[in-house]
């Protein structure tokens, strides 16, 4: 009988918080504070409900450009993986968005629309929707030209095809754009509110470097970096695993 192999996923957090305990001890406490200061911190921004506003602001930014660029991406990765002239007219501008930040979009989306909750969604999609079709793209491409001449002798007209046949084999596609469009929506989303943003954990992070305040700071990295390992974690680690066997066969 083989024992299954340790995990210790579960270590590398504790050693994580070692390491900043290590680090922290170096510095004044005003430079690089201990956890149980930044610690603190967070206790004062939820006592007044500060901390919640962020972060409801935050996500929902997050939620309203990844659904946006959900949407998009489908249909350009599901035209381009279709239709050859299709895919040759928006390679170049897959290579192109792909290769300039997003961030970089930002100061110009804030010149034209100004501050507020649109320009931000809008980095966050241009972040996310290039990469995702690109996925989804590869993934129809990659559907074996046998199962579409069996599904035509049936029948099936363009649409079906794309119903029945296209979307379903490239779900194990769609979980990793999924994955893929959110890591960098998020990033996208971070960057934006430090720059052009009056609430939010970027704007949390921003902020407190303005003010001097690294407690402030570090308590907004931790909530980024956890937010994003938390939806790692629970949503997309799930939804790969149940199309782990499809992937494979």
């Amino acid at each position: 009988m083989t024992l299954p192999k340790p995990n210790w996923g579960w270590a590398s957090l504790p050693f994580l918080v070692l390491v900043w305990i290590a680090l922290a001890s170096r510095f004044p406490s005003y430079v690089l504070p201990q956890p149980w200061v930044v610690a603190h911190e967070a206790v004062r921004w939820l006592s007044d409900g500060s901390l919640l506003v962020q972060l409801r602001a935050s996500l929902l930014e997050e939620l309203a450009g990844f659904c946006g660029a959900v949407l998009v991406a489908v249909l350009l990765g599901s035209a381009g993986g279709l239709s050859r002239r299709f895919r040759d007219f928006i390679s170049p501008l897959n290579s192109l968005f792909m290769a300039i930040p997003p961030i970089a979009w930002a100061p110009l989306i804030l010149i034209i629309f100004g501050l507020g909750f649109f320009s931000i969604v809008l980095v966050i999609f241009i972040a996310a929707v290039f990469p995702m079709a690109v996925t989804l793209q590869e993934g129809v491409q990659s559907i074996r030209g046998g199962e579409v001449r069996a599904a035509r002798t049936l029948g099936a007209n363009r649409w079906q095809l794309l119903a029945h046949v296209y979307l379903p084999a490239s779900l194990p596609f769609l979980t990793a754009a999924l994955r893929i469009g959110f890591s960098q929506g998020w990033r996208a989303l971070v960057a934006a509110e430090m720059i052009g943003a009056s609430q939010g954990i970027g704007w949390m992070v921003s902020m407190g470097g303005q003010i001097g305040n690294s407690s402030q700071v570090l308590l907004g990295i931790v909530l980024i970096g956890l937010l994003a390992w938390l939806m790692e974690s629970l949503v997309f680690r799930r939804i790969e695993r149940h199309y782990q066997a499809w992937r494979v066969s």
